[in-house]
């Protein structure tokens, strides 16, 4: 079980380690959120798991397997809001940004009111 432990451990730090590089590696806000916010998620709870394979201690197993339901649940729903906070902001996307789905829904809504 170790030998799984440890796999999962090195995965989690890999997929830590491509998030880090894509805060850096990204063009704005929006991406740097989306980009590191999926691989920290995943990667912190291929870490957490690696030490539930590895902990001998029942209490320490369950106690990683609450945090990475609470990490599961909280992640999205935090960067959600982060970028909402910074489009009502009017933080300014990159150049190249496509289609702004949002601003046509909202401007949609305001025409039928």
């Amino acid at each position: 079980m170790n030998e799984i432990g440890h796999v999962l451990i090195i995965t989690g730090l890999i997929f830590d380690f491509c998030a880090a590089i894509s805060l850096v590696r990204m063009p704005d806000m929006y991406s740097r959120l989306q980009s590191a916010a999926k691989s920290v998620c995943l990667g912190t709870c291929c870490i957490l798991f690696g030490v539930f394979f590895c902990s001998a201690d029942v209490s320490t197993g369950f106690k990683t397997l609450l945090v990475i339901s609470f990490l599961i649940i909280t992640a999205p729903v935090s960067v959600h809001a982060l970028m909402r906070g910074a489009y009502k902001n009017n933080i300014s996307a990159h150049p190249n940004w496509i289609c702004d789905q949002y601003g046509q829904d909202q401007d949609a809504a305001a025409r039928k009111k």
